[in-house]
């Protein structure tokens, strides 16, 4: 058997963990999040969340990838065989998550093409669900596969699973070496762009104007954890994958500290590229910036090409920039994504790791056609939500209380992150972990639950954007709980062990 796979640099290293954390979120849902939860204020919290959770357990991951040295079920269960569960519920989630995210960056790839002559129209939101996803009228209806979406997504994961083909170094690293500057040069100049069209200032004046009554509520505490939260990319199994490739004696709290303010700063970039741009939008149509504002899907696809019609010159290039930006954005953390099945497929079952890129990721592409086809969005938009809640949330919730609580292992990951790291961890490190996260996660949680069972949603009217009892139970209960059964089941399957294994199964320190 080969020997573990490593980064060929600590930057490559770093760039891979930005690539994973910088995706679809930092630039659709950062910005409607902020401004909706006080504006300016919205950083007090946040910046207290990114320190007391985020960077917190990108610490704890980057430490259990680098001391056990394997993929998420590997390394729970070398801390102890009972856990491993967690690490294949984990990938698990990676994997659901694959599937209907490859589709996103398909339409962004779409929308791309689409700029260069505005083909969109002026009917955006029709020219979306009607032109080109086509999409039917009931959800839970699937409809036939749509071309204009199925072609660019298998380009997605020919592009995706031939760069997991390559391997660590060759492939993943080189690939982000490549995707993230250019990702951060395009968006650089998208924001110079959008900050001279007239009344950007009144859409960052908008964005920055700090509301102080909002931080005394707790929901907007809870938005800024729940941001800092979906936008690192912890808690399912990515960050423990990547670091599992990390030389023995790297760094671990530096690291995380430059990937946790590297994604922030990415995500306030895009606060002011999006805001100036819906200020000038809000100026051309005469109406206030709350008018305008928008998030995810409807920001993206429907309102950004609706403003790229009015800009005064250049529309086609800068829709062209704006979308490769999301395919950039996107292809870096679904090569993350897809890494932890690979990752745990070849540790559990001692596969090449090109079988491995086959059969899990080529089951990933197969699934991902049920979203290519015209009821596909009503399928993304509820596994979407219920696998991010009841799956990520979840999942982060129960990993911080299990390693801090029951296997109290912080005090060794802390003893051994301090013996290679330049930035020491003290006790913030542990009572974040220990109380502070637990806390505010527990809370969360307990609200999502409650809101959901007793279908209490915003709208007051039913389920989930009223899809029906059964469609929410089949499309979002069932795939989050798949889940987790998946992960339970996949720990009872017996590993494949070699020599090797045992040669890198890290003893417990005195």
């Amino acid at each position: 058997m080969e020997k573990r796979s490593q980064w060929g640099t600590r930057a490559g290293f770093i760039f891979a963990a930005v690539g994973s954390a910088i995706g679809l979120g930092n630039i659709w849902r950062f910005p409607a999040v902020a401004y909706e939860n006080g504006g300016g204020a919205f950083f007090i919290p946040y910046l207290f969340a990114l320190l007391t959770a985020g960077i917190p357990i990108l610490i704890m991951e980057f430490t259990m990838g680098q001391k056990y040295r394997g993929s998420a079920p590997l390394t729970f269960k070398r801390i102890s065989k009972k856990t491993e569960w967690i690490g294949w519920w984990g990938v698990a989630v990676a994997f659901i998550i694959s599937t209907y995210y490859s589709v996103i960056i398909a339409w962004s790839i779409s929308y791309s093409v689409f700029s260069l002559k505005l083909s969109w129209g002026s009917d955006t939101e029709g020219f979306l669900f009607n032109d080109y996803l086509k999409l039917v009228d009931v959800p839970g209806h699937v409809g036939s596969l749509v071309p204009g979406v199925l072609i660019p997504l298998i380009i997605v994961w020919i592009i995706v699973l031939g760069i997991l083909f390559k391997g660590v170094k060759k492939g993943i690293e080189m690939a982000n070496r490549i995707f993230i500057p250019a990702l951060v040069i395009i968006f650089i100049i998208i924001v110079i762009r959008a900050v001279t069209l007239p009344g950007a200032f009144v859409g960052l004046d908008a964005f920055f104007a700090p509301d102080m009554e909002a931080i005394l509520k707790p929901g907007v505490w809870i938005a800024a954890y729940g941001q800092i939260f979906f936008s690192l990319s912890i808690a399912f199994a990515i960050m423990i994958t990547y670091s599992s490739y990390l030389p023995k004696k790297s760094d671990i709290t530096n690291n995380a500290f430059i990937v946790g303010f590297g994604n922030s700063g990415f995500e306030l970039l895009a606060g002011i590229g999006v805001f100036a741009v819906l200020g000038f939008m809000s100026v051309q149509s005469g109406v206030s910036v709350d008018e305008v504002v928008a998030g995810g899907v409807g920001l993206a696809f429907v309102v950004f090409p609706a403003i790229i019609n009015e800009f005064p010159a250049l529309n086609g290039l800068f829709g062209f920039l704006f979308f490769l930006s999301l395919v950039l954005a996107g292809l870096t953390s679904l090569m993350s994504i897809t890494e932890t099945y690979v990752a745990g497929l070849v540790d559990k079952f001692k596969i090449s790791r090109g079988k491995a890129v086959f059969y899990g990721g080529g089951l990933a592409a197969l699934i991902s056609f049920l979203y290519a086809t015209q009821g596909g969005m009503y399928f993304l938009d509820t596994v979407d939500y219920f696998i991010n809640q009841f799956g990520v949330a979840m999942l982060g919730l129960v990993e911080v209380v299990l390693i801090a609580w029951f296997l109290r292992k912080l005090g060794d990951f802390k003893s051994h992150a301090n013996g290679i790291s330049d930035i020491r961890l003290g006790s913030w490190w542990t009572i974040s972990l220990s109380i502070i996260t637990p806390i505010v996660m527990g809370y969360m949680m307990i609200g999502l639950f409650s809101e959901n069972l007793l279908r209490k949603f915003p709208t007051d009217t039913g389920n989930y954007e009223n899809y029906s009892d059964t469609f929410i139970t089949f499309g979002g209960w069932a795939v989050a709980a798949a889940a987790l059964l998946i992960g339970v089941l996949m720990s009872f399957s017996k590993w494949r062990t070699t020599d090797e294994e045992e040669d890198v199964e890290p003893k417990e320190e005195e």
